[in-house]
């Protein structure tokens, strides 16, 4: 809890939080709704309410409308929704959650007012404005920003003596307007009885038939009530329209991210390519080379290295690991094990200590105990591997029987020999071996060898439709059984019988 929450609880003294995050996105193009795409692990609208969260509000209100299931699904249980109906402008939605939360009996004196498409903006921010806002006794403090282009962004007119004298619009803003680069950034806090009378007084007499939230401002000027700007930083401020600035957000933030996590220990080669989500969790000494992506929960370990070129996605890297060309989804990888280059591990691995997955190895749902080794082109499913195991090189677990997956076991010290097919479920016993070639149907006992039996092909004929009844393999196999024999290539033809 920050220090000004503090000292506002201390006082009494409470806000409630609107977020207005009910338009469209056509500009986006997508049938997402515009808060709900994704930058650094979460949705635009997520972003947000996390910077909030902090400030404690007495209560969040969030205004939905397009895709408001969707939108509402998303939402944590500390944001109340509100359905605006008819998409009727910023002051209209604005309305329709204060007095939502007016009728829940919860509405205190201070109402601090956000877009849904801000992800950059920080609690600092958030803190100075409204400490900006107490401080003045304003009865609306705006967050502005200058802003190199400000095309699209509603202008900040101020009078001969700096002072806020009212918001316009850009399609209703003349030329010279036009030309002011303090922008209104749709950030303020308004004290909440003025507030409510002011958006009861609202008109939609403008290009875009809307009531428009910032045209309280002229009024509270009008009327000589004091409304105090408070600079801030545009690329913090900046709204997200289209796929441009949602690309142009989404690096501000990596590079956001990337900084903070430099600044507590941890190595990265090359920013530019490197991307990191806001839940990732990086201890001290860790390293991450070019084109590396973590996502998700993951987390990595004191003097791991990563890449070049992994990406991880909800894995926890251990202490002194070391990940090279490899995508990890739901693993887990022990104290100084070595993954790759060229590895998959799909959810459910579990990569013991010191233990080894080699070049082209997939490993799903497995465990591989600690020093054991999968070092090169092999599949590894459905499998309990113990210590210090050796697999040999394109060995495959033959884990699916067309209906179930089925398990196998390993016990520790086992070395299994190359191109081996362990045909689950079997176990094999600690400390045996198989030779090279070994198709294994049948448990090995401890310190025994399994080798290739080297006897004839056996065929059963009417197998699949005997023993899978129902599947798509029996529905195929009866099928063929009713088509006519094909031609045997292998006898001569007539001209051949000629020419003999």
């Amino acid at each position: 809890m920050s220090d000004a929450v503090s000292d506002a609880e201390a006082t009494g003294w409470r806000l409630a939080v609107v977020v207005l995050a009910a338009g469209a996105g056509t500009r986006m193009r997508s049938d997402t709704p515009k808060v709900l795409h994704p930058i650094g692990g979460r949705s635009l609208l997520a972003h947000v309410l996390d910077a909030v969260a902090p400030l404690e509000p007495a209560e969040t209100a969030v205004v939905v409308g397009h895709g408001r299931d969707a939108v509402i699904a998303t939402l944590p249980d500390s944001a109340r929704p509100v359905v605006q109906q008819e998409r009727r402008g910023t002051g209209h939605a604005a309305r329709l959650a204060v007095e939502a939360i007016a009728a829940r009996g919860n509405l205190p004196g201070t109402v601090l007012v956000i877009f849904g498409d801000t992800p950059l903006l920080t609690t600092a921010t958030l803190e100075r404005l409204v400490a900006a806002h107490r401080r003045t006794g304003a009865t609306a403090t705006l967050l502005t920003a200058e802003a190199p282009d400000p095309t699209g962004y509603g202008r900040i007119i101020r009078d001969e003596h700096g002072a806020v004298r009212r918001v316009v619009e850009q399609r209703d803003a003349s030329e010279t307007e036009r030309a002011v680069r303090e922008i209104n950034t749709g950030v303020a806090a308004f004290e909440t009885d003025a507030l409510r009378d002011g958006l009861k007084r609202l008109r939609s007499d403008n290009a875009a038939g809307e009531e428009y939230l910032p045209d309280v401002v002229a009024a509270f000027v009008a009327e000589g009530r004091l409304v105090v700007p408070v600079v801030g930083d545009i690329a913090e401020t900046a709204g997200v329209n289209d796929r441009v600035q949602l690309a142009a957000a989404a690096a501000a933030l990596r590079d956001r991210i990337l900084t903070g996590w430099m600044r507590s220990g941890v190595s990265v080669a090359d920013p530019a390519t490197t991307w990191v989500d806001v839940g990732v969790v990086i201890s001290p000494d860790a390293v991450l080379l070019p084109n590396v992506q973590l996502h998700g929960s993951t987390s990595i370990g004191t003097g791991a290295l990563l890449g070049p070129d992994c990406t991880l996605i909800d894995t926890m890297v251990g202490a002194r690991a070391v990940v090279c060309r490899a995508h990890c989804e739901g693993a887990v990888i022990g104290e100084s094990a070595s993954v790759g280059p060229f590895a998959y591990l799909r959810p459910g691995a579990r990569i013991g200590r010191g233990a080894k997955v080699g070049a082209y190895v997939e490993v799903k749902a497995a465990e591989l105990g600690d020093h054991s080794k999968v070092p090169h082109l092999s599949y590894v499913g459905d499998a309990t591997i113990g210590a210090d195991v050796n697999i040999g090189a394109g060995t495959i677990f033959a884990n699916y029987d067309g209906v179930e997956k089925n398990r196998s076991t390993v016990g520790d010290g086992a070395k299994t020999g190359a191109h081996n097919t362990f045909v689950a479920p079997v176990n094999i016993g600690a400390g045996a071996y198989t030779g090279g070639g070994t198709v294994v149907r049948h448990d090995v006992p401890p310190g025994a060898l399994a080798v290739p039996g080297g006897g004839p092909q056996r065929t059963i004929e009417g197998w699949t439709e005997r023993k899978r009844p129902g599947t798509r393999s029996a529905a195929a196999a009866a099928e063929a059984a009713t088509q006519p024999e094909p031609p045997d290539d292998h006898q001569p033809t007539e001209s051949a019988e000629r020419e003999r």
